[in-house]
């Protein structure tokens, strides 16, 4: 097969412009929506990949991140407004049912479109994400806000440029550095978000209260994924698990909050897994259960 050319672009999307990249084409579709100060270039490595497999692959950045609009005030960003968002940018772009993945605080707002309008997918990765409280230390959340509050954005990424890795995972530290160019782009992302968003997200990220049970109405083939070392990831990626009959969760070992750059090979296999039981299900008229897929599966706790 002959694979689309990658690109790029904006649209107009519940009062914002919002830009994304993509690659592939067809009605097989795969949204890919990044975390708190992430961007769609987090997904880089993997467009052309799961394009090549049929896919239409599509990444945005959402409100106050990368090149999309950056709204004034702390009131303008919520994980209502972000899952608002993206449901008028898949509107927009006239996308049929399709696979959602979310990653961190994407994996938030996923969980929010998952349960309020079920209808637009066909599949759910639940990648790092939690189903509460983000287990971040709040002493150090709330450092950071006065910080970005009272100096703006780039004071907190000059702190943290001092020490790029500190208090991060083993994962990560090899990341950075055995990655060439990983801790700058790392530093550019940062750069790039709303301050007021970083205020406004990272306190709603550790103030949120556990939804977790109204997830048991989610019926489509699910894949929870974590890595081994981001811990405090790891037992809400288990309970998201335990609660959707139709979810398979994997933790990916030796790995840490990023595990789509820090184990690729891996990341995309167990995504291509549950991308295949999508694709056979649709063929075959069945559903997650009919593909063998959830708990009731084999490898329901499986470790990458």
């Amino acid at each position: 097969m002959v694979m689309e050319r990658r690109t790029s672009g904006t649209v107009e999307a519940n009062g914002i412009r919002m830009a994304y990249a993509e690659a592939g084409a067809g009605d097989d579709v795969v949204l890919l929506v990044h975390g708190f100060t992430g961007a769609k270039e987090d997904f880089s490595d993997h467009l052309d990949p799961l394009a090549d497999r049929g896919w239409r692959v599509i990444a945005p950045d959402l409100r106050g991140h990368g090149e999309t609009s950056r709204p004034a005030g702390t009131d303008r960003y919520s994980f209502e407004l972000m899952q608002a968002d993206v449901e008028a940018f898949v509107d927009a772009l006239g996308l049929p049912r399709l696979v959602l993945l979310g990653h961190s605080m994407g994996g938030v707002v996923a969980q929010h479109m998952a349960r309020s309008d079920p209808a637009r997918l066909r599949g759910l990765v639940l990648m790092d994400t939690t189903h509460g409280p983000s287990g971040m230390d709040p002493d150090l959340v709330e450092a950071g806000i006065t910080l970005v509050r009272d100096d703006g954005i780039d004071a907190l990424a000059d702190l943290l440029a001092l020490a790029p890795g500190v208090n991060s995972t083993a994962a990560h530290q090899r990341l950075i550095r055995d990655r060439e160019g990983f801790a700058a782009f790392g530093d550019r992302k940062l750069r790039s978000v709303s301050g007021d968003m970083f205020r406004a997200m990272a306190r709603q990220l550790l103030d949120r209260t556990s939804e977790l049970e109204s997830l048991a109405a989610v019926t489509v083939p699910t894949l929870v994924m974590v890595g081994e070392l981001d811990a405090p990831f790891v037992r809400p990626s288990r309970d998201l698990a335990a609660a959707i009959e139709t979810a398979r969760r994997v933790e990916i070992r030796d790995e840490g909050p990023n595990p789509r750059c820090e184990a690729p090979g891996r990341w995309l296999e167990a995504v291509r897994s549950v991308l295949e039981v999508v694709r056979w299900a649709r063929s075959a008229g069945g559903g997650a259960a009919a593909a063998g897929w959830g708990r009731g599966g084999a490898g329901g706790g499986a470790r990458g």
